[in-house]
């Protein structure tokens, strides 16, 4: 765990746990490298602007991550956090230094199994930021795990769908991918699948009454890829559609990036 490229201390990391302001963004990298990394790249330095007002220099966010990988081999999930370690609860509006925070943690060690949803009535804060204020949407999907679920998706109160808790979602139906027009985190594996599926994906609303009609629901997210829903509430869904096994293919064919 880095900060600015050395050890954090706990004094650092205090400020992170206790105001709790800030923004992130996690990354697979395989070998050294990862997919849609100038996305990742693109969306610290856009969130940045909103969160602290200030620009974010993503080469040096580049280095901090080759430094905190110390030329590790295998599959590593990599979060980089961007936070002012002097900016606490009564200094919030002082002109920010923002820092970079690099973590990282083994990646999955096997393909991503099928989750079940419970649906909620949830909009996240800002939801076009990733920002660290996580409470909501982890309160509502371990609400979601207590009653036997994976993960929660969020429909806000006309029942339109918009995302998991911390993944996008989309849908299948005659061949084509629904994207879900919503508020909700503009998601890098949702980009990157979107710009190979070209005609094939189309944006619009999504309801929970268009579930049952859809032929695969499945999540997308940094850190697993595809993954197939199995149900959302009481209606179950098919995981082995051939169209799902074609978005994780054109997934992986995607060339990851060197960071």
């Amino acid at each position: 765990m880095e900060l600015n490229g050395a050890p954090a201390t706990v004094e650092q990391l205090s400020v992170l746990a206790l105001a709790n302001y800030g923004h992130f963004t996690s990354m697979l990298v395989d070998e050294g490298r990862a997919r849609g990394l100038h996305l990742h790249l693109q969306r610290l330095a856009r969130d940045c602007r909103e969160v602290f007002g200030v620009d974010l220099d993503t080469e040096r966010v580049r280095h901090h991550i080759r430094r905190a990988l110390g030329g590790r081999s295998g599959s590593v999930i990599v979060r980089v956090t961007v936070y002012d370690p002097a900016l606490d609860l009564g200094s919030i509006g002082a002109d920010a230094d923002p820092h970079v925070l690099v973590t990282t943690r083994t990646g999955p060690l096997a393909p991503p199994s099928p989750w079940r949803l419970r649906s909620t009535v949830y909009g996240r804060e800002l939801p076009e930021v990733k920002h660290v204020g996580l409470f909501g949407a982890l309160h509502r999907r371990r609400a979601a795990q207590r009653e036997g679920y994976d993960d929660v998706l969020f429909v806000n109160a006309d029942g339109i769908v918009s995302e998991l808790s911390t993944s996008n979602i989309g849908f299948v139906r005659d061949g084509g991918v629904f994207w879900p027009r919503s508020e909700w985190l503009p998601g890098v594996t949702m980009a990157l699948l979107d710009g190979v599926l070209g005609d094939l994906a189309t944006w619009k609303p999504v309801t929970l009454a268009d579930v049952p009609s859809m032929d695969a629901v499945f999540a997308t997210n940094a850190a697993s890829g595809i993954r197939a829903i199995a149900a959302v509430d009481a209606h179950c869904l098919p995981t082995g559609h051939p169209m799902l096994r074609r978005l994780g293919e054109m997934y992986t064919a995607i060339a990851p990036e060197v960071v």
